[in-house]
């Protein structure tokens, strides 16, 4: 894959010098919905082009949670011109939501959180088709839909739900994006098919983990949501490469990113050869 670095100011150039940048001849788009001039910019970047907007537009991805962190990945898988987005998330919406959730306004407190996400993006992106599940994510119906997709995002606040989003993506071979943050702290993960998943990464998840009292500024939310969308559409759009076998951690207090390698175990449970049927 091409990754498309291009710093054209010098003293860019001297800050962040990175490999030479690949240039493509440039690709006139096709006048049809999937390219339109919507997607000029995206379109133009070296590396991406025509052929992955395309395969943007074609494409299925499933956000497990609307929340702050998903309801920004949301916001710009659509905005990139993912062709359905399936949207699960239980409940109504919460006056302590709104610190983060930027789908969401105040006078839809009590409505369905995955409903007031889902009319937001639709006004905004009435090219995408949008479905909203309602629904836990144990519903009998879940698994049939992350089998639908080309890529899930997983922005759910328990390791129980984690956990039951990783086996279903692992059994169904469909690539997994981990996103989560607390506090100031982001945390990020892709798990494509014979890679480390989340199982072999965080074996026990962490039992003193209080799924609705972590600490939340909603900038992290949103700056996880968007890393977590990037990945997702490097997936879906077969262009540069995710960060498979990497564990990113970004704590924003101070700005320090670390990407440990992560490794597959053997033993897991779920990616195991005697994993959870």
């Amino acid at each position: 894959m091409v990754t498309a670095r291009s710093h054209s100011h010098p003293r860019l150039r001297s800050m962040c010098p990175g490999p030479p940048a690949r240039i493509l001849p440039a690709q006139a788009a096709p006048p049809t919905a999937e390219t339109s001039r919507r997607f000029d910019r995206q379109v133009s970047i070296p590396g991406f082009g025509v052929a992955a907007q395309r395969r943007l537009s074609r494409a299925t991805v499933l956000v497990a949670g609307v929340g702050g962190v998903g309801g920004a990945a949301a916001t710009y898988l659509a905005a990139a011109g993912v062709g359905r987005l399936i949207l699960i998330h239980p409940g109504d919406l919460a006056e302590p939501d709104l610190n983060r959730q930027t789908l969401m306004r105040p006078e839809q407190i009590g409505e369905p959180r995955v409903r007031c996400a889902a009319d937001t993006l639709r006004a905004h992106h009435p090219g995408v088709e949008i479905v909203a599940v309602d629904r836990d994510l144990a519903d009998s119906a879940v698994p049939g839909l992350i089998a639908e997709a080309d890529v899930v995002v997983d922005a759910r606040h328990n390791f129980p739900e984690r956990y039951l989003i990783n086996r279903l993506c692992v059994r169904a071979g469909v690539p997994l994006v981990v996103a989560a943050m607390n506090a100031t702290e982001a945390y990020l993960m892709v798990v494509r098919p014979g890679e480390p998943c989340l199982r072999c990464v965080f074996p026990e998840g962490d039992p003193a983990w209080e799924p609705l009292g972590f600490p939340v500024l909603g900038a992290v939310a949103g700056t996880v949501g968007c890393l977590a969308a990037t990945e997702a559409l490097k997936v879906a759009g077969g262009f540069a490469e995710p960060a498979v076998g990497r564990l990113v951690h970004l704590d924003l207090w101070d700005v320090d990113l670390r990407t440990p390698r992560t490794r597959r175990d053997p033993a897991c449970p779920d990616c195991g050869p005697g994993g959870t049927p």
